[in-house]
């Protein structure tokens, strides 16, 4: 394994305590032991939070969402907890259509979280999509799963469907491993990124399957060793890194590696986005793309340092966020348009150490082309790489 893949000892506890299970717990507080119904019409908030306190408080706790359809307004799960603490879902948790800013269920200061199952979040968010009108008139919308300023978690094996916004936010953690998800919305859904991750460090997203309306995976500012690998994405946005310098005070960005993914008819494939102008001077680097698989992808390999997708900036400035030093390296297979690299960067900061390495991308079985800008520094490294130049 090569240095830039180095895994936290904390995240080789994770994996190792990955079996630890329901069944093997003694300690289960099932929702339904306190009130909670399986009708998907009775608000099951004050059972689940209940069921939360009792297993918080216990050493190797856990709460059970056993099978059934539960609905749940919103849910707050504090911590710290007495020890590990386990949040199984074999069911169904179902939302509400109730639009709101504050996300769906939350889960703060937990160290130690085990959140795992077979079942699914369902984020109702069909009719919170409805009143999206275009980017700018979007109505607050939830996070569905929010993980914030959790210490040594993993989620695995669960499904998470329909989010009115992001179905998964990792905010202020670490060591963090999200393994085996299935997140899926509509093509059409707006902002219903499957991971987003910000001010994160050691966080790792593997063998999950992601298709929505926005992003696969988004990462945010303030991330730092974020590895995502064998991840199977489409429909969606692709992987992306940003947007970033949209906003005063935002953080660096480094150590993010994306391995082994299948993208899959994706409006982009391996995106770094940053606004013009820019807020922030924030910097991108230690950035590697390895060994990613494209299928009829639109703009496989971009960086816009022009992004701006209200209008309302004009265009009329540049980026003041640096990146440097990204590789992307055995990016193959098929793009939608003959252009399969595109590298917009900043004038006020020019892109610095951008390679190219075994990149074969096809536009109807014929070469594509790349498009950089004069300020790009762009490399195209080995032999017969296509696109092989600007």
């Amino acid at each position: 394994m090569d240095s830039s893949y180095r895994i936290s000892p904390w995240v080789i506890l994770l994996m190792l305590n990955s079996i630890w299970t329901v069944d093997a717990q003694k300690k289960v507080f099932s929702i339904t032991n306190f009130g909670g119904k399986s009708d998907g019409k009775t608000d099951n908030k004050q059972a689940l939070a209940n069921a939360w306190k009792k297993a918080c408080g216990t050493d190797g706790g856990a709460v059970l969402i056993p099978k059934g359809t539960y609905l749940v307004s919103v849910g707050y799960f504090q911590g710290p907890c007495t020890g590990i603490t386990l949040f199984s879902v074999q069911g169904s948790l179902l939302a509400s259509s109730t639009i709101g800013a504050s996300p769906w269920l939350t889960f703060y200061k937990v160290y130690g979280l085990r959140f795992s199952g077979s079942g699914t979040l369902n984020g109702n968010g069909a009719f919170a999509w409805s009143r999206c009108q275009h980017f700018k008139q979007c109505p607050n919308r939830p996070t569905m799963l929010k993980i914030e300023n959790v210490k040594n978690g993993l989620i695995q094996g669960v499904s998470l469907v329909n989010s009115k916004m992001f179905h998964l936010h990792i905010d202020w953690s670490e060591n963090v491993i999200m393994k085996n998800l299935h997140i899926s919305a509509p093509e059409n859904s707006p902002n219903t990124d499957g991971i987003h991750v910000s001010r994160s460090n050691y966080v790792y997203i593997m063998n999950s399957v992601i298709g929505t309306g926005d992003d696969c995976v988004s990462i945010g500012d303030g991330c730092r060793n974020v590895h995502i690998s064998d991840v199977n994405c489409g429909p969606g946005h692709g992987i992306s890194i940003g947007s970033l310098g949209e906003y005063k005070g935002e953080l660096d960005v480094n150590g993010i590696t994306v391995k082994n993914c299948n993208l899959t008819r994706t409006q982009n494939g391996l995106r770094i986005k940053t606004w013009a102008p820019s807020q922030s001077s924030n910097v991108v680097s230690g950035v590697t793309f390895q060994n990613i698989n494209l299928n009829m992808v639109d703009n496989p390999i971009i960086i816009d340092q022009y992004y701006c997708p209200t209008g309302s900036c004009g265009h009329k400035g540049e980026s003041s966020v640096a990146i440097k030093g990204v590789k992307y390296i055995n990016v193959r297979g098929s793009s939608s348009l003959a252009t399969a690299a595109d590298i917009r960067c900043s004038k006020r900061k020019p892109c610095q150490d951008i390679e190219l390495i075994g990149v074969d991308i096809k536009y109807n079985g014929k070469p594509t082309t790349a498009y950089c800008s004069p300020q790009a520094g762009v490399q195209f490294r080995g032999p017969k790489q296509d696109p092989s130049r600007c």
